[in-house]
């Protein structure tokens, strides 16, 4: 599907819909052994996200949360960049008021997809090369955990063209590192090196660039193989810890953890541990 520059870009059908669902043409979708493997393929474009891209994103990410078999994903990009965020040239093919509504139509995918990815039991990991921006930098930061390749860069990059920024970065980039360290990446644009993303808590590990791609998806196999339904929990409690007082907290703690012990993997793994053996969850 070739997205046009003209204003019938911003008509978007359930036919559309349907069509993304049987066939990508911007991202790459398969789930093995557990593991959804969630690719951005526009390596041409730096996986710049336009409109075409943004609508099968949303429809990959409620494929994976629609399929009992996902207990982990893996999210990279095609190419030499994982995500350059919005697609700028696109963007620049618009005339008058075509670019606002580009700009509120292209969200109205993303920020499902990437709700939809935060709220799977099964964690995210995200597999970065080249450089995550704007958008592409949201997608990082949704993500659970982050392995990033040395050589990596990260930028908000949305004011440097005159925009705001989207796809989640407002409310997990101060979380992450603070707000001062927020406020002056995304007024001042400035790009830090993965080392300086992992003491910023934005990357969980920095690795070498060959060996990135085999140790995101160690990560992934990993974690399918684990207790989804209690990293769900466990994943929900932490973030929830910014919009609840400690009892609160505390009394969403016990309920959790009262849910988690009345599962089969709950159970297994007390009984595992008792026994000194390795358990054996399968994600119930």
């Amino acid at each position: 599907m070739q997205v046009s520059r003209s204003i019938v870009i911003f008509t978007v059908t359930m036919e559309t819909l349907d069509r993304c669902s049987m066939t990508y043409q911007t991202i790459k979708l398969s789930v093995d052994g557990g593991v959804a493997r969630l690719e951005l393929n526009r390596p041409d474009a730096a996986n710049a996200i336009n409109l075409e891209l943004s609508i099968e994103l949303e429809d990959a990410a409620n494929a994976i949360a629609a399929d009992p078999s996902v207990r982990a994903v893996l999210l990279t990009g095609a190419g030499a960049r994982f995500c350059g965020g919005g697609d700028v040239t696109t963007f620049a093919g618009c005339a008058g008021d075509e670019l606002a509504a580009l700009l509120a139509e292209i969200p109205a995918h993303v920020h499902p997809a990437v709700e939809t990815l935060v709220n799977l039991d099964a964690p995210v990991v995200v597999a970065v090369q080249g450089s995550a921006a704007g958008a592409g930098l949201g997608l990082v930061l949704a993500a659970d955990l982050v392995i990033a390749a040395r050589s990596a860069k990260f930028v908000m990059a949305f004011t440097a063209i005159g925009l705001s920024p989207d796809a989640s970065t407002s409310w997990f980039l101060p979380r992450v590192g603070g707000q001062r360290r927020a406020l002056e990446l995304t007024l001042m644009n400035r790009v830090l090196s993965a080392t300086e993303a992992h003491e910023w808590g934005i990357v969980t590990s920095v690795v070498d660039d060959d060996a990135l791609f085999d140790v995101a998806a160690d990560y992934a196999t990993t974690l399918a193989a684990g207790p989804t339904a209690a990293f769900g929990r466990a994943a929900r409690l932490l973030r929830g810890t910014w919009d609840t007082t400690l009892p609160e907290q505390l009394t969403e703690e016990r309920t959790q953890l009262s849910a988690s012990g009345g599962t089969a993997d709950g159970r297994e793994g007390v009984a595992a541990f008792v026994e000194k053996r390795p358990p054996r969850f399968e994600g119930r």
